[in-house]
């Protein structure tokens, strides 16, 4: 699963304290800046303890963040992601809404409120219309898909695969001790596989 910084958290940092260390800074819709509640140690410690500090600091599940998002932006969730930026620790969530506009929702991980949105600019290949058109068609969604993998550990990574045709959701789950696990679920059926383009450590 890829993993992304807060590229406008780092913006409105930046801004706000003129140059010096980027902390996870939203600007909420009046333009306040606001921050996520949820801080973890992420500087001096292994990937797989990073993970599970990221996983246990996460009270909002990410089909929780999804809901918050899609309550807050009206559209079709694509993707989210739980994500630390210098410490702090926010669900991003991209919605597909009117306009085939994806915008990017950050969520508190700890209240399940809003930090802010902003609409992202095609960076790639993506064509989010079609990604939508291939989502609202789908007996699975992205919540669907972050419910029936959690049985398999802390969801840390809902997104749709879009190389092509959309058929499942790539799901990321973490253990307790930091391991990550890829699945995919149907788009259709819901059914859970392990994701075989990933080597290492799924069961």
């Amino acid at each position: 699963m890829k993993r992304r910084t807060t590229v406008i958290s780092a913006i409105a940092a930046l801004a706000l304290i003129g140059g010096g260390t980027a902390t996870a800074v939203a600007l909420s819709d009046d333009g306040t800046p606001s921050r996520s509640s949820v801080t973890v140690k992420d500087d001096g410690v292994s990937d797989a303890q990073e993970n599970a500090n990221e996983a246990k600091g996460a009270r909002i599940t990410a089909e929780d963040a999804i809901a918050a998002a899609l309550k807050h932006t009206p559209g079709v969730a694509a993707e989210a992601d739980l994500d630390s930026d210098d410490g702090r620790l926010v669900w991003d969530v991209d919605v597909i809404g009117s306009g085939a506009a994806r915008h990017h929702v950050e969520v508190d991980p700890g209240t399940g409120k809003v930090l802010g949105s902003h609409v992202e600019k095609d960076d790639d290949d993506d064509d989010p219309a079609r990604v939508a058109a291939a989502l609202k068609n789908a007996s699975t969604s992205a919540s669907d898909a972050a419910r029936v993998a959690a049985a398999k550990g802390t969801v840390t990574s809902v997104d749709a695969d879009d190389d092509g045709a959309v058929q499942v959701w790539e799901v990321e789950t973490t253990s307790a001790n930091g391991v990550e696990h890829d699945w995919h679920v149907d788009l259709r059926s819901g059914a859970v596989t392990v994701d075989r383009g990933h080597h290492g450590d799924d069961d």
